[in-house]
């Protein structure tokens, strides 16, 4: 074989080895992200009672993944901030996220009352000129007052969500005496109006959080939350709550029972 073909073989060789290595890698990180999915179900569902995971040799043997795919796995929930490592101790169970139903229409304190006491930081709350799609959404005239609020709703002290709030004033102006702080605003529109509410219109959507909304909500500049906006109707079919509320994704998780209809 001539020199410069015995190169050129050697070369698609070399190539050949690259292309498979970058396979594998490939392999290993989709099957680490599959990894991580289980196991975190398992760390939002208490599938770790004593906050201990088993050991890796453990892990690998009951998913039947490789040590370096449970690594990795373990390295995504670090960076997720839902486990560490601790020396002498294993991979923990440092942080966990509340459960959100999205098939009931729930305030937040009564969603999550059997994990904690949420309260309220009332940081605006008054009339306020409705913006256009706000006005809208309300079927009230553009333009015209509505109440707006601003609440940040903790759970445990540590920042759940930023609540923004619209309410036709006519309605709203009721709540501006109304203890904001310690009760839910769905509870207090049903006790001024004397009438329930029936359903709501929900879009859940994940965006990137402004300046504004990172600080108060304690979050990384940049990071992206959970944006539920909401607009919720009395029992009648009246539109009086408008609500979009950013949620700190690494501490809240949706969830829902949905029916098959065809």
């Amino acid at each position: 074989m001539p020199p410069t073909d015995r190169i050129r073989d050697h070369a698609g060789q070399g190539a050949t080895t690259v292309a498979a290595h970058r396979a594998r890698r490939r392999l290993r990180a989709d099957q680490a992200r599959q990894l991580a999915d289980l196991l975190r179900h398992q760390l939002l569902t208490g599938g770790f009672p004593t906050g201990t995971l088993p050991h890796e040799s453990t892990l690998a043997a009951d998913y039947r993944a490789s040590r370096n795919t449970v690594r990795q796995a373990l390295d995504l929930l670090r960076a997720e901030g839902l486990v560490e490592r601790q020396p002498g101790v294993g991979t923990v169970v440092v942080a966990r996220k509340y459960p959100h139903g999205l098939d009931r229409l729930m305030g937040l304190a009564e969603t999550l009352r059997e994990h904690g006491r949420v309260t309220n930081e009332v940081r605006t709350v008054g009339p306020a000129p409705a913006p256009a799609p706000v006005a809208e959404r309300l079927h009230v005239p553009p333009g015209t007052d509505v109440l707006y609020i601003e609440r940040l709703r903790r759970l445990g002290g540590l920042p759940l969500s930023l609540d923004l709030t619209y309410i036709p004033l006519d309605i709203g102006s009721a709540l501006l005496g109304a203890d904001l702080e310690n009760t839910d605003v769905f509870r207090l529109l049903e006790a001024i109006t004397g009438r329930p509410l029936g359903h709501a219109e929900i879009t859940l959507e994940a965006v990137t959080a402004d300046a504004h909304s990172a600080a108060v909500l304690e979050a990384p500049r940049g990071a992206a939350v959970l944006m539920l906006e909401r607009l919720t109707h009395l029992a009648d079919g009246r539109p009086v709550d408008l609500e979009f509320i950013r949620f700190r994704g690494d501490r809240i998780t949706m969830s829902g029972l949905l029916h098959r209809s065809l």
